[in-house]
């Protein structure tokens, strides 16, 4: 970094976020565990959409060990170590889950569209052996765009209050960093782009069908649309408008201060939407996997039935 970074107060004042990234662990770490839970109930074979989930529930899993950490560095109580810890590994964490959560997000729209188009030309697709295969093939991909970011050495700077990830870097980290933002901002493009065109299909065959006597069903397959593609809008297309002048910041090729700090804060805001994805995706479990939907009306029904149970007993013990 130059030395105009020494004197441009990028990273301060971050308190005000991490009650809000506090809010998201509580309520992501709750839901996340409940899903796990059912998902780990059924022994019925899953379909691909059911497999997708799993793994986006793994990737939301890669995210509830990072929050922590960037909440006790964000505060300013984190030890030395433990900054460069969050430099080095927890922050590669959240990217891994936010490109994870795009492309199983994609898949599992994909799998929708092909759900109620009947494409019988690319079936093979809708098995869940190739929904394992290419979850495999997914997972490599992201960790070998993100794992050399943990791994390529840092330089040893002295400590102090703010720190930037970036100040760690050297000039190979700092370019491969600049490369994997590039690279990523590409998966999103391009995974947005499967999102909305498998959406649109849907919705053009929904309409076809809205006479249809079934149309409860269709009403039903609608709201699913309308919630993965809502959330995917809400979650990441901030994140990504700000991404790229952001990184330009980082790098210096944007030196201003005042930009520099007004990209940072919204580079925050933004990322906090991003994983807030944490909070949405439970609901998405429920509409979207007929198995983990089963599990929870299974448990709730029976957590009714026996709270009914007691109070009948309660009442003849009273007489």
């Amino acid at each position: 970094m130059t030395n105009s970074s020494l004197f441009c107060p990028v990273y301060r004042d971050l308190e005000p976020f991490t009650y809000f990234f506090y809010l998201v662990f509580l309520i992501g770490i709750i839901g996340s565990c409940f899903a796990a839970w059912a998902f780990t109930q059924k022994t019925t074979q899953h379909r691909c959409v059911s497999i997708y989930l799993i793994n986006l529930l793994t990737a939301d899993f890669l995210l509830t060990l990072a929050i922590p950490v960037k909440i006790a560095v964000d505060l300013g109580v984190a030890p030395w170590k433990l900054k460069i810890f969050h430099c080095q590994v927890t922050a590669c964490l959240i990217y891994i889950n936010m490109y994870l959560s795009i492309i199983f997000l994609a898949f599992v729209s994909l799998d929708r569209c092909l759900q109620l188009t009947h494409s019988c030309k690319i079936y093979r697709i809708q098995e869940p052996g190739f929904a394992r295969m290419i979850s495999t093939v997914v997972w490599l991909m992201v960790l070998l765009i993100m794992v050399p970011n943990m791994v390529i050495p840092i330089q040893d700077i002295a400590e102090k209050p703010s720190v930037g990830c970036m100040e760690f870097k050297k000039e190979f980290g700092r370019n491969w960093h600049l490369l994997t933002n590039f690279l990523c901002v590409a998966i999103f493009l391009n995974f947005s782009a499967i999102i909305l065109i498998s959406n649109f299909l849907v919705i053009r065959q929904l309409y076809r069908n809205r006479d249809n006597a079934n149309y409860s069903s269709v009403k039903t397959a609608l709201v699913n649309i309308l919630l993965v593609t809502t959330s995917y809008i809400v979650c990441f297309v901030p994140y990504h408008a700000v991404r790229i002048p952001y990184t330009l910041s980082q790098t210096e090729v944007i030196s201003d201060c005042p930009t520099r700090i007004s990209l940072f804060k919204a580079k925050e805001a933004t990322l906090l939407l991003a994983v807030s994805n944490l909070c949405f995706d439970p609901i998405l479990y429920y509409h979207l996997s007929k198995a983990f939907r089963l599990k929870v009306t299974e448990t709730f029904a029976s957590s009714k039935k026996t709270k009914v149970q007691k109070e009948k007993s309660g009442s003849e013990n009273e007489v």
